[in-house]
């Protein structure tokens, strides 16, 4: 990356911070019912300019197997109808909703009409392809809620810029996904009830399903929907696919438009898919990235390279089509040190809670003894693939501005948008009412030296990371969320002990500026040489804790009896 599209980046980051400031009919906007003017219609989408990837489709028995760009293909040949396929998402629905809650509202009848009138030869990618949207972009005529008080009755009268484009791909409005309230948890109600589960352990408390876009990787991973959309402030797209076993992407800010869609903060919220694998998920980002008139983060970018064309490899010599070097901070590969403190027993608990507490230890122990093991055997494959794998040292002073108190500057830019519903009436926020009033209580001296931190730990990045690396591997999404880079998910292994069922695990690569297309090649190839993508959670009837036959014990996992495998 040159110096001077380093000073680009880093001087659009800072006019995103003045352009929250000057411009509130803008952020209102996002919040009313009244669209921006635009000069395009239909967010502007094009179907003409993207072509279905020739791929040979597995044979599959239950078409929900399929990823959208197997069951898209098959669809134009006319080997299944979108009826067909939209029947067989609703009947899981039907069988196993009741189990995973990933949904809010559920649209049977306008799902199959839809279906019903989709042109397969019409050049459209997405044709007769169901999807589940997060329950914060705004769908016309359907509600949407962002499982909050404040917006429980809202029904938008248009379509959020990226389901828009979606839409008008072809793409099949499935339903609303469930979320945490404003998009501040893991999914719950209003009141903190928890809602969603995880696909792979739905009747285990102690494994999240992801952050708040978890109802839309619980849809995709218990294979509800093929895929599903989501937005990240603080790792909502990438924590739920790596605790669900999906491929993820965050893009670079603004590159996907936030027009139409409830906000959490201006210059940190982002829009991606939640797929099956990297193919599905360059698929979903090609058609939702490119410039929106209505919002102003989206302008004067680099165009949009071809995703599709980044994650083809199956033709290339070398299956990364270049000598990527992936960057590794030195701890990447350390097991996290325990706080054995909190663990001791003291001499007034009682003696259930001291057992409580060790058994907790050791499952935390063996969790992160499986994840050390899986990233070590990732970066092996990815090196046999041809990646260059480097240690990078932490920029000056990494573990102070990436700290919380540095990253929950972002508070102030939430209550500042909501203040008028803050001055009406705070039951109205629910269960997450802390922080819109811990934001409302930052001084003000705290949020310019946060903002100034972000751009110095910005420049640190680009300058003292990405001149060693192309890729950084990444164990939190908090610093690229913070600066508005982009961030890739993907599954590389499980591990069963901690939960008695198999659990995923993921990876995060974090790239330069618009580097989605590098981030998708390297996930791309990585799933060529393994089938972690491939795996699915057995149905809620084999997990129960009473199951006749549950899944087997650590070691190697059986396919047949814990998961079902699509090939």
């Amino acid at each position: 990356m040159s110096e001077v599209d380093r000073r680009v980046f880093v001087e659009r980051m800072a006019s995103l911070s003045a352009t929250a400031m000057i411009s509130p009919a803008l952020l209102g906007s996002q919040i009313s019912n009244t669209r921006l003017p635009v000069t395009q219609t239909n967010g502007g989408y094009t179907g003409a300019n993207i072509k279905l990837p020739q791929i040979q489709v597995r044979q599959v028995t239950d078409p929900t197997e399929l990823t959208i760009v197997e069951a898209a293909i098959l669809i134009r040949r006319g080997e299944i109808s979108p009826v067909e396929l939209t029947q067989a998402y609703l009947s899981r629905i039907d069988d196993w909703e009741e189990v995973y809650q990933a949904f809010n509202t559920i649209l049977y009848e306008s799902a199959l009409e839809s279906a019903r009138n989709v042109h397969p030869q019409r050049d459209h990618p997405l044709a007769g392809i169901p999807l589940a949207i997060k329950d914060n972009f705004f769908t016309a005529g359907v509600r949407t809620t962002a499982n909050s008080f404040i917006f429980e009755d809202f029904t938008p009268n248009f379509d959020a810029t990226s389901w828009a484009r979606l839409r008008d791909a072809g793409g099949i409005l499935l339903g609303k996904t469930q979320m945490g309230p404003l998009a501040t948890t893991a999914a719950t109600t209003p009141t903190g009830t928890r809602t969603t589960v995880n696909a792979w352990a739905p009747f285990t408390e102690n494994v999240s399903p992801g952050g708040s876009s978890s109802g839309s990787a619980t849809a995709v991973a218990s294979r509800m929907a093929p895929c599903g959309t989501g937005t990240q402030t603080g790792g909502s797209i990438t924590n739920p696919s790596n605790a669900q076993g999906l491929t993820g992407i965050k893009p670079t800010m603004g590159r996907v438009s936030l027009h139409g869609i409830l906000p959490l903060t201006y210059t940190r919220d982002h829009v991606g898919p939640l797929a099956r694998d990297a193919r599905d998920a360059a698929l979903m980002l090609q058609i939702m990235a490119g410039p929106d008139p209505a919002d102003l983060r989206t302008l004067g970018l680099p165009p949009v390279p071809d995703y599709l064309a980044a994650v083809d490899i199956s033709r290339q010599k070398r299956p990364l089509r270049k000598p990527f070097r992936i960057g590794v901070l030195p701890d990447y590969l350390d097991e996290p040190e325990h706080e054995t403190g909190y663990f001791a027993a003291r001499e007034e608990e009682e003696e259930q809670r001291d057992r409580e507490r060790e058994q907790r230890a050791q499952r935390t122990h063996e969790r992160n003894v499986a994840t050390t093991a899986a990233r070590g055997e990732m970066l092996r494959t990815l090196e046999e693939l041809g990646a260059e794998i480097v240690e990078v040292q932490a920029p000056r002073d990494w573990t102070t501005l990436t700290s919380s108190s540095f990253n929950n500057v972002r508070l102030p830019e939430r209550s500042e948008i909501f203040l008028e519903y803050l001055r009406d009436d705070v039951r109205q926020f629910g269960v997450s009412l802390s922080p819109w009033i811990n934001g409302l209580l930052l001084p003000a001296t705290e949020y310019v030296r946060g903002q100034r931190a972000r751009f110095i730990l910005l420049e640190s990045i680009l300058e003292e990371i990405f001149t060693q690396c192309d890729a950084v591997v990444q164990t939190a999404p908090y610093p690229f969320d913070m600066v508005g880079l982009p961030l890739v998910a993907f599954p590389i292994g499980f591990e069963t002990n901690s939960a008695g069922v198999p659990r995923p695990i993921g990876a995060m690569l974090g790239g330069t500026p618009y580097s989605e297309d590098s981030l998708l090649t390297i996930a791309a190839a990585y799933q060529q040489a393994t089938d972690w993508h491939l795996r699915r959670p057995a149905n809620p009837d084999h997990l129960r804790p009473d199951a006749p036959s549950g899944p087997r014990s650590p070691g190697r996992i059986d396919l047949l009896d814990v998961m079902e495998l699509g090939q």
